[in-house]
């Protein structure tokens, strides 16, 4: 076993010998680089290496378990033992819970190859991360005269190493890495400025787009806004493009969350089996996506991660499961558990998708006579319970199947409910900046409120 994983196995010793009925322990170990240059300086660079043992204790009650979490830096073993005999102290002076407990069984056995790391990345000097970004900076500026500054261009690479162990006899480990890349360049225009922004993530920094394809897409987004104005209010078409559309399923996932379900704070609490959104909405999410950003092999329980189909051609099919809510429920996990060193137990995506359709973002704005192509969201105007949905927003206005002109300072409302039901449209344009993706769609009608 790897020092870390000794760690963890001792520190469950202790925890048993301290009294605990039952708890588990979580180290994480990450390195972290990023540097920010503007125009041919360096803003800054960081390197940051930090670990972090979480603890937590189940100590047995009359009507069910007491829990306390605790964390520490500090690794030396008198340290770790010292703060297992505190957490199972403090256990037994927290409230019972009948439902609290870790899983009963079914721990991850195998470890799949998820590709999430190159071993060689490594050895990349941060001399070579300055230099991505300064080649994305300058490609940014030398696309066009009215890119007049930036924000700055930035690149940062992460490796991780987790180890996860439970008093259920379950150990595991696994190393992670991501990396990312980005611009955000200013434009300028008869006295407007406007800014805009790209980027690229990926586990291997050869998945990275190419520096120069990144600044380009910067400085093409940021000049496709000059001239912006406002549009009167109405009731059209909204596209949302792949960098707006995942918040669409964000909001989703938020209602499908075991936790947001038990508590009746979901519009979707009694929905299941129902359709709740259009026949061309297929939502999955896959723990064991290869190369995924959220992929990993077991979830913060230890249970196997796994593909789950959430809505299934507009049905809603299974919610997001830790073991707790899923006690809540009377259902079984999903292997949908996040867990930090510093924190419990709580229900999070992993990779969670919209199903690519067919066709393009151009065909979608080609077969809209009047609407709204979002590019940007401001703010945050989400009601889970109700589904009522107001967000601040920029864009393009579309005119008899074309670009007709950016637009700014609207606002886009709905309710989540209705729009689900009313895509209309979902392209195969399927992009990844992040752990949940989505391509471009089309929400038949909603009010923009502009003038």
């Amino acid at each position: 076993m790897s020092a870390g994983s000794d760690l963890v196995a001792h520190t469950l010793a202790l925890l048993r010998r301290a009294g605990a009925h039952a708890g588990d322990a979580l180290l994480v170990e990450a390195e972290s680089t990023q540097t920010r240059v503007r125009g041919a300086e360096i803003d800054f660079v960081t390197q940051a290496r930090e670990h972090t043992l979480g603890i937590r204790a189940l100590v047995a009650g009359t009507r069910g378990l007491r829990t306390a979490l605790t964390s520490t830096s500090d690794l030396e073993p008198a340290s770790v033992a010292s703060l297992v005999d505190a957490t199972v102290t403090l256990a037994r002076a927290t409230a019972e819970d009948p439902t609290a407990g870790l899983p009963e069984g079914g721990f991850a056995a195998d470890a799949p190859e998820l590709a999430l790391a190159d071993p060689r990345d490594r050895g990349v000097p941060v001399e070579e991360r300055i230099e991505s970004a300064r080649r994305a900076e300058a490609a940014a500026r030398a696309l066009d005269p009215r890119i007049v500054n930036s924000e700055g261009s930035q690149a940062a690479s992460e490796y991780k190493s987790v180890v996860y162990g439970n008093t259920q006899g379950f150990l595991g480990s696994y190393d992670s890495a991501s990396h990312a890349l980005s611009c955000e360049p200013l434009a300028r225009q008869n006295g407007s400025l406007q800014r805009d922004s790209w980027w690229t993530v990926a586990r291997r920094l050869a998945d990275l787009e190419d520096p120069e394809r990144v600044g380009r897409r910067a400085g093409e987004r940021a000049l496709r806004r000059l001239g912006s104005r406002r549009v009167r209010t109405q009731e059209v078409p909204v596209l949302f493009d792949p960098v707006t559309a995942p918040s669409l399923l964000s909001h989703l996932v938020g209602c499908v969350n075991g936790y947001s379900v038990y508590r009746e704070t979901s519009f979707l609490a009694s929905l299941m089996g129902e359709r709740i959104a259009s026949e061309l909405v297929t939502v999955i999410d896959d723990g064991r996506l290869p190369g995924g950003l959220g992929s990993r092999p077991f979830d913060g329980e230890g249970l196997p991660t796994r593909r789950t189909e959430i809505v299934r051609q507009g049905r809603l099919e299974s919610w997001l499961l830790d073991a707790y809510s899923a006690r809540k429920l009377g259902a079984a996990p999903t292997g949908s558990a996040a867990r930090g060193p510093t924190s419990a137990p709580s229900v999070a995506p992993t990779n969670l998708w919209l199903e690519p359709g067919s066709g393009t973002l151009e065909e979608l704005v080609a077969s809209t006579p009047r609407g709204l192509l979002v590019t940007e969201l401001i703010g945050m105007g989400f009601n889970p319970v109700t589904g009522d949905y107001s967000r601040g927003a920029a864009g393009l206005w579309i005119e008899g199947g074309e670009i007709a002109h950016p637009v700014e300072e609207i606002t886009i409302a709905g309710n989540l409910a209705e729009m689900l039901a009313s895509i209309d449209a979902v392209a195969d344009d399927l992009l990844w900046l992040g752990r949940v993706a989505s391509p471009s769609l089309r929400v038949a009608g909603m009010t923009v409120a502009g003038e």
